[in-house]
């Protein structure tokens, strides 16, 4: 699948945007991940989704560089792990992050996971904000937050995240996340959007839309969401 040009780009609350459609790199790893990274963007890629937990980095880093296209033509996001909640980990972390990928600031950095029973997201948030003001992200948010661990951050920061990274596909909808996101005026962004073990690829009404307009079933899926 190619993507179209006219892709279009998603509006974030901070002013900066992104493109309706990226590329995950969960499981992409190593010399063939770089591989499959530079296919991705040959095709229309610029949106790139890493995360430290994915061990992928690296592999996300060394693919812009060989793809010859400039670093500012990209959108990359990463994603803070749990283990790194304290305030001055976060912000070391961070900038580990850019290291690996040999870059010099993060489109969009997330926190992973909430994790409230360690209760350190609040002082996670707070770093990702002021790495922010240090020109180290240029968009921040948050993945799999509840609307309480989003109100929580919100108040005792003063900062609404850009964007909320959620699981949603059409085993999935989330439809009261995809509202209680939309009404702070933070956008929804899909992770496993084609579902998990991509069965969802598989279903006979999707299959049968995708006979009837000419297309593959993931691109129906695509198309659903957006």
């Amino acid at each position: 699948m190619v993507l179209s040009r006219s892709v279009p780009n998603i509006f974030l609350n901070d002013g900066h945007s992104l493109p309706a459609i990226g590329l995950g790199t969960y499981l992409v790893r190593g010399g063939q991940g770089v591989d499959q990274i530079l296919s991705a963007i040959e095709d229309g890629y610029r949106l790139i989704d890493t995360s430290t937990n994915y061990d992928s980095e690296g592999a996300v880093g060394e693919a812009i560089r060989r793809s010859g296209i400039p670093r500012s033509e990209f959108i990359v996001t990463s994603k803070l792990p749990g283990k790194y909640h304290h305030y001055q980990d976060a912000l070391m972390m961070i900038q580990e992050s850019i290291f690996r990928m040999g870059i010099d600031y993060l489109d969009l950095y997330l926190i992973h996971w909430p994790l409230p029973k360690r209760d350190h997201y609040v002082e996670a948030w707070k770093a990702l904000v002021d790495a922010q003001k240090l020109g180290l992200i240029r968009s921040i948010g948050v993945s799999n937050f509840l609307p309480e661990h989003l109100d929580r951050i919100i108040n005792e920061s003063g900062v609404t995240p850009a964007v909320n990274q959620i699981e949603v596909h059409p085993y999935w909808v989330q439809e009261d996340m995809l509202a209680a996101n939309k009404s702070r005026g933070i956008v929804s962004e899909a992770w496993s959007p084609l579902g998990r073990g991509s069965a969802a690829l598989k279903e006979d009404i999707i299959k049968n839309l995708a006979d009837k307009y000419g297309k593959n079933t993931g691109q129906i899926i695509l198309r659903w969401h957006t």
